[in-house]
């Protein structure tokens, strides 16, 4: 990986990190207890519960992407970033601009 590929990567990984943290404080608000007192019908209750549930779900998602975004942004100035850790091939640049957490190639990935 060349020096300007890896600052253009430093950089895709700090606005992900950023997208990764506003869809966070969104997904928090989403996931907020749902109050007993709020004028629910029953089935409308249920809805929004279910809409909780999934929310959450999304919320460790994100959580789980943003810590793996602030580990490769830690770990791209090492000589092991940008290897496969399954078959130790080089993992090609173009994967790495849309996915900078990956760790695995695109076959490896696929096997998985």
């Amino acid at each position: 990986m060349t020096n300007d590929e890896k600052k253009e990567l430093i950089s895709k990984i700090k606005e992900k990190i950023e997208q990764a943290q506003a869809e966070i404080v969104h997904l928090e608000d989403a996931t907020k207890p749902i109050a007993p007192e709020n004028s629910l019908g029953r089935v409308s209750r249920m809805d929004a519960i279910n809409n909780k549930g999934v929310a959450e779900a999304a919320l460790r998602s994100s959580q789980k992407k943003l810590n793996k975004l602030k580990l490769a942004l830690t770990m791209i100035e090492e000589p092991g970033f940008g290897q496969c850790k399954i078959c130790k091939k080089k993992i090609a640049t173009a994967r790495l601009m849309f996915m900078p957490e990956s760790t695995r190639c695109i076959k490896c990935a696929d096997r998985r």
